[in-house]
């Protein structure tokens, strides 16, 4: 087999905080968390490690830094309670695993890839999840742990707006964030990995699309691995992470075009948000429809490069 040039590509969500909101020091914040999770993916590829293993990496890092909403820093729902979604999906043998409306793993995304590799099942949510994790010898935290007053504080703003009955700002920070991550490795192998706190006062009990196989969630050696953010319940709706690698499955399309092409289509019907995909051939594509998407890619050569403004 050839062996191929790793690539890893990342996002911190879609719909970011207003440009003429964003202080230089947030902005360098940001460049610098989605550094450190390119950083701890390239870690495992440049070793000749797989792309399951670098996908938890970067979305590992990206859980542990409060700027993004995953892990510590997740978003709170409308009853102010945490409830965290996450999936992971094997591109070489379509494995994957998924949880929805936990709190208590340190880390969601290893919550997920445990239910891939020690059960015989695909998604949990609930109680069972969580009693499910801790048998699995998963690190478990208390609410505190994941709980930042940065959190706290848009959810008592989003509960007063609705209170008082001021129209929706349409804040795409408070509504799309995500975390995930794509590879491809040198054995030519994809995985995907997506997690994320959900949007700030949820209903309690709502699940989006990120832990969702085939709506935020793809792999498949064959044509693309895929981690998207934004309106969740329009990306279930068209099953955009599977759609994607149909068109280049049956419709013969480059994986460019496929992406591009849904989050386009996507964007007039409320599909406000983004995703970050990755081919068997290495090639990348983020595209999104909304004003900025925090991402980032690292190549072979260790060559970073983090954005996140249009």
């Amino acid at each position: 087999m050839t062996k191929m040039s790793p690539v890893l590509a990342i996002h911190g969500g879609a719909g970011v905080i207003l440009r003429a909101s964003m202080t230089a020091d947030m902005e360098a914040a940001y460049h610098e968390g989605l550094r450190t999770a390119l950083q701890a993916g390239h870690a495992v590829l440049s070793k000749g490690g797989k792309a399951l293993d670098a996908v938890v990496a970067a979305v590992m890092a990206l859980e542990d830094d409060p700027l993004f909403n995953a892990g510590r820093g997740a978003v709170f729902n409308a009853e102010g309670r945490l409830e965290m979604d996450a999936a992971i999906m094997d591109g070489s043998d379509r494995r994957a695993g998924a949880i929805a409306g936990l709190c208590g793993p340190r880390n969601p995304i290893l919550a997920a890839k445990a239910v891939m590799e020690k059960s015989d099942h695909v998604f949990f949510a609930g109680p069972g999840a969580a009693a499910f994790c801790r048998s699995a010898g998963l690190v478990m935290e208390d609410e505190s742990y994941f709980r930042t007053e940065r959190r706290w504080k848009s959810l008592q703003d989003e509960l007063e707006r609705r209170r008082t009955g001021q129209a929706d700002d349409n804040d795409e920070a408070r509504k799309h964030g995500t975390v995930g991550a794509v590879a491809l490795d040198s054995a030519g192998h994809l995985a995907a990995a997506t997690s994320t706190g959900g949007m700030t006062a949820k209903a309690e009990g709502r699940v989006g699309d990120s832990p969702v196989i085939g709506a935020g969630t793809w792999a498949e050696d064959n044509t693309c691995a895929i981690s998207a953010t934004g309106h969740g319940e329009i990306f279930i709706r068209h099953a955009v992470a599977h759609e994607i690698s149909s068109r280049m499955r049956w419709g013969g399309q480059s994986l460019k075009k496929a992406a591009e092409g849904i989050i386009a289509e996507i964007a007039p019907l409320g599909g406000s948000g983004g995703l970050i995909a990755v081919d068997g051939e290495g090639n990348v594509s983020m595209p999104f429809n909304c004003s900025g998407m925090y991402r980032g890619v690292v190549r072979g050569d260790g060559s970073l490069e983090t954005a996140i403004f249009a």
